[in-house]
């Protein structure tokens, strides 16, 4: 069952910091004609992917969803946040935080931050 996204304004932030981040790099590359992608471009696509499959399937496994007790939930403080990731295996690996709700299939975006 695919879920609806809703964003924070704190994701909404993030994510275009991300995406702006990963503009500029390939404006950059493409201006000097390199081929290899910036490390900025690789992030905001594994995010971007990530929020993808969330949408799809939050119960993925290459996901890696589990619940985190770092946040509240801002709409039930009986359910919880989830963590999912975003990268492994990286040093300041990214982690994409987000909640079911409020409504009956949607997920919300809390954050989008490198691993606390």
């Amino acid at each position: 069952m695919p879920f609806a996204p809703r964003w924070t304004l704190e994701a909404t932030k993030q994510f275009n910091d991300l995406r702006a981040a990963a503009k500029g790099a390939f404006e950059a590359r493409r201006r000097v004609k390199t081929k290899k992608s910036s490390k900025a471009e690789g992030l905001y696509k594994q995010v971007h992917k990530t929020i993808q499959k969330l949408c799809q399937d939050p119960r993925q496994s290459g996901l890696n969803c589990h619940k985190y007790s770092g946040i509240a939930n801002p709409y039930d403080t009986a359910e919880g946040v989830w963590e999912a990731y975003a990268q492994n295996r990286t040093p300041g690996a990214y982690r994409v935080f987000w909640c079911y709700g409020p409504q009956a299939g949607e997920i919300t975006i809390l954050a989008i931050t490198p691993h606390p």
